[in-house]
């Protein structure tokens, strides 16, 4: 069963999500919503052998966080602890702050196992005292860069953490072989770069269109921007001052078979990202992958575990925030079509043994104890 801290904002529903076939249930996003369902899953939990046990692990925590999201996470702790199925012996919490808090209270409680999983802002957004105690009190945790692994595995018991890549679904993202334009930044020839991301800090957008700015008035070029989010109004704004507003299509978030044909349509991917104030960051970008399965040519930053995906023979990679070396990145390759077709080629290759999500499904599934399965093996178009 899928067990979701909050209900769905969105109404798009991805291909692969109509493939769910587990029950869904949702905790109370906020207890004061849902009152009895809480106090009558407190007065059924707090006779457990383990509430007091899971009561003080709790106050401990609120003491060092005292914040109301602490408070929400026990109360839903304590509703799917009351809730859940008998048949039920393990849980697992996807991302290491708020849902492996849950996952955490409510196995105290049932006294069962719990593993997780932790891929970006969950990582380093969470406190150190935090993230050592859930180590040494989970099963295992999967993580999906190597740069996360070095992080966490210094902060576990020895074996604790597994890398396991997120991988792309070569079904859903065929990795055909790509017909490569001949485009190179001439009038005639105009090229269009693809960018995929949240409108938001960690993603370096700004530094993007700053780049693009930087290019020269007589290279011929558009942008396709996918994604929304807070900071969508700042960027087109932004855009305006730069003077390259007209250059511009801002797309929005699509869905699944909408984003595959940006994707074929352009010539080069960049992704400009960058660690937030905040410390928020990339782990590795899942539609760098996706630009790569697709045959395109990457030119992106080097944060995080971007390198792991990305080589100096699969793409470019230029410092964080360097706009000047972003710039010179993406003219050498909109006008040099057959260095942007042999680095796709490459991207392409690597990415079907190493980051496919077959494999990263096998490993994955092994960690559960579950057998190697034929039918998980055969997806690969």
């Amino acid at each position: 069963m899928i067990v979701s801290l909050r209900r769905p904002t969105d109404d798009r529903v991805h291909p692969v999500h109509r493939e769910i076939k587990a029950p869904v249930s949702y905790l109370p996003e906020y207890l004061y919503r849902e009152p009895l369902r809480v106090v009558r899953s407190w007065w059924r939990v707090r006779k457990l052998p383990a509430y007091a046990k899971a009561r003080a692990r709790w106050l401990k925590d609120l003491k060092r966080d005292p914040t109301p999201n602490r408070i929400r996470r026990f109360g839903q702790a304590l509703v799917l602890a009351a809730e859940l199925p008998a048949e039920v012996t393990r849980l697992h919490a996807h991302f290491l702050h708020t849902p492996a808090s849950v996952a955490r209270y409510c196995a105290i409680l049932r006294g069962l196992p719990w593993s997780g999983s932790a891929h970006a802002k969950d990582i380093w957004t969470t406190p150190e005292w935090e993230k050592r105690e859930k180590l040494a009190e989970c099963d295992w945790l999967a993580t999906c860069t190597r740069a996360n692994l070095d992080h966490l595995a210094a902060l576990a018991p020895a074996g604790r953490v597994a890398l396991v890549y997120h991988g792309v679904d070569l079904v859903r993202f065929p990795a055909q072989r790509m017909v490569h334009s001949a485009a190179d930044g001439s009038a005639a020839r105009p090229v269009t770069i693809l960018s995929v991301a949240r409108l938001v800090e960690k993603k370096g957008t700004d530094n993007l269109l700053d780049a693009l700015a930087r290019l020269p008035k007589e290279l011929h070029w558009r942008l396709v921007h996918v994604g929304g989010g807070p900071l969508k109004q700042r960027m087109q704004k932004h855009a305006q001052r730069l003077g390259i507003a007209e250059r511009i299509t801002w797309r929005g978030a699509l869905a699944q078979d909408e984003l595959l044909a940006e994707y074929r349509k352009a010539d080069v991917f960049a992704l400009a990202c960058r660690i937030a104030r905040d410390g928020d960051r990339d782990g590795l970008p899942n539609v760098l992958a996706e630009a790569q399965s697709q045959g395109l040519a990457c030119v992106a930053t080097r944060v995080s575990a971007i390198p792991e995906l990305i080589r100096d023979d699969t793409g470019v990679l230029v410092s964080e925030a360097d706009t000047v070396a972003f710039a010179a990145a993406l003219q050498a390759l909109i006008t040099d079509p057959a260095r942007r077709r042999a680095l796709g080629d490459a991207g392409q290759a690597r990415l079907r043994t190493e980051f496919s999500l077959d494999v990263n499904f096998e490993r994955l599934a092994r960690k559960f104890g579950l057998p190697a399965h034929e039918d998980r093996v055969l997806r690969t178009a």
